[in-house]
């Protein structure tokens, strides 16, 4: 195993030609290929466990032109292609790329029986597309990739590509996080014979990124920036678990780190997602001209972002977020309802906007609008059931779920409207987020605390809030709601606890939030 040193040659990254810089961790892949390509080969893995996919498929084309035998680097492009594995959606374009590098690897012969099955494991995430849905096809890899490990023990590669292939199929509606700790259990022993490897720290992230298992991964996440620090994902991915922590100084400086990693590397897609938990983690923290000056920044990254990417959602997705982020965590209805949307990416980066402009109408009081807003929300669902992406259909339809809620109060019927945000609130707590967001727009339990509180049902509200903080801790809004209803249902000391939390959350805020002031005059007692 050995530290990877990048040189010029093998530098030039498919994004504007940037040039990935030299400490990427320690990987060796044992390959049949010559000897003078598997220093080269080991970079294009490290690459690929950073999520560095353009720079990875550009290195193993680099391998495939030195040594044309060398089948397993078709392999390399194929995984690089299949991008982010949490990203869900993929064009046709991807996979008619896809499949065309297993066919090319296929061609150049694979010297060995492992290196075939690497072949035709990764040819599962393709083959069928138009048959199968993305979690039946994640599964059919996460199998192949077991029979592989169980065929070639000493394979340690084998083993990680293992683990994460566990982590991207398991089901978001498992709480019991059964593949996530069947892959934490490979990757720890790994970790610990391998402690510079960049793939089993960002690994174990992924697999930590869950409400009631973040705490074990701070471990990893304090490491892997340290390990392949030149990187913009390793410098990211510490933030998934400073996130689910509510360690928002920590997010914010590792999210800079990201971004700015990013942009020097020409990488669009990946600095835009380092600039939405960014903005995540500064709304929290009520620093709100700092969010401000991320989403003008953002502006200016998305015409760079190509929709055919591998890693073009969660671009997009940033990129639609930010600004709908920027207005509601402020509660800033007026420039909600005036989003424009991103027409043209994908479903659920449209859904955003129109879910967003939804809440912005009908919590400014036109229900007219609202309803138009929120009727755009049905027919991308619909688009992501053809797509076979039933998790995306699934968030889009809690979305539409609580937009409706929202038009028919702004409506003056608030039983059915509590009714329909409860039902969201009950759907959303059975799965989870994707590691393409730092979060929900807004958590459905967190907007039906403030429809409680809306109806002058604060002890009811109160409950809501409280149940949001234990999942999502230190949400700013989530804090003042729970200030504000047990305010308003007498219960003072609860009222003086919120209000000195938010304080000391927003200690420095740069803003002139409404429930920032009100929280210092509960705090003080007067």
């Amino acid at each position: 195993m050995t530290c990877l040193a990048v040189t010029p040659a093998l530098a030039q990254q498919h994004e504007h030609g940037a040039q990935p810089a030299e400490r990427l961790g320690k990987v060796h892949f044992q390959t049949s290929c010559s000897a003078e390509v598997q220093p080269a080969f080991d970079r294009a893995v490290a690459l690929l466990h950073s999520f560095w996919y353009a720079a990875a498929a550009n290195a193993f084309q680099d391998v495939i032109k030195r040594d044309p035998s060398c089948a397993i680097a078709h392999w390399g492009i194929a995984l690089s292609g299949w991008g982010n594995p949490f990203g869900g959606t993929r064009t046709p374009e991807t996979f008619t790329r896809g499949l065309a590098a297993v066919a090319a690897g296929r061609a150049a012969q694979p010297n060995t029986p492992r290196e075939r099955a690497y072949l035709d494991a990764v040819e599962l995430l393709y083959k069928d597309a138009d048959k199968l849905d993305h979690p039946t096809r994640a599964t059919a890899y996460e199998e192949a990739m077991a029979r592989l490990v169980a065929t070639h023990p000493d394979d340690t590669e084998a083993a990680i590509f293992y683990a994460i292939a566990l982590d991207a199929a398991s089901p978001s509606t498992d709480k019991k996080y059964t593949k996530q700790l069947k892959a934490a259990g490979i990757l720890e022993k790994a970790f610990a014979a391998q402690p510079d490897h960049p793939g089993i720290a960002h690994y174990l992230i992924h697999t930590y990124d869950v409400p009631a298992l973040a705490e074990k991964g701070l471990s990893a996440a304090r490491r892997y920036a340290g390990i392949a620090p030149d990187a913009p994902h390793a410098l990211h991915m510490p933030s998934h678990i400073f996130t689910r922590v509510g360690a928002w100084e920590d997010s914010v400086s590792s999210n800079r780190a990201s971004a700015a990693a990013a942009s020097k590397a020409g990488a669009p897609a990946e600095e835009l997602h380092a600039m939405d938990y960014q903005v995540y983690a500064y709304l929290q923290l009520a620093q709100d001209a700092e969010a401000a000056r991320v989403k003008a920044e953002a502006d200016a990254v998305i015409k760079r972002v190509e929709v055919s990417g591998g890693y073009g959602l969660a671009g997009f997705f940033a990129a639609a977020a930010i600004p709908a982020r920027v207005a509601l965590e402020r509660g800033d209805w007026a420039a909600a309802s005036s989003l424009t949307p991103l027409t043209g990416t994908f479903p659920a980066t449209e859904a955003i906007t129109w879910f967003a402009r939804t809440l912005g109408a009908a919590r400014s009081g036109n229900a007219a609008d609202a309803e138009a807003s929120a009727a755009k929300l049905e027919p991308l669902r619909q688009r992501l059931i053809q797509a076979k992406d039933a998790y995306w259909a699934d968030q889009v339809d809690i979305q539409r779920k609580l937009a409706d809620g929202w038009v028919l109060f702004a409506k003056g019927d608030r039983d059915k409207a509590l009714g329909l945000v409860r039902e969201a609130a009950t759907q959303e707590d059975a799965t989870d987020k994707s590691p393409v967001t730092p979060g929900p727009l807004a958590p459905a339990r967190e907007l039906l605390g403030e429809m409680l509180l809306d109806a002058g049902r604060p002890a009811d509200a109160l409950a809501e809030f409280e149940t949001v903080m234990r999942k999502e801790p230190g949400r700013f809004r989530a804090i003042a709601g729970a200030m504000r209803a047990a305010a308003m249902a007498k219960q003072d000391a609860k009222a003086r606890n919120y209000a000195a939390a938010l304080v000391a959350l927003a200690k420095g805020s740069d803003g002139k939030r409404p429930a920032l002031t009100e929280a210092k005059t509960i705090a003080s007692g007067k």
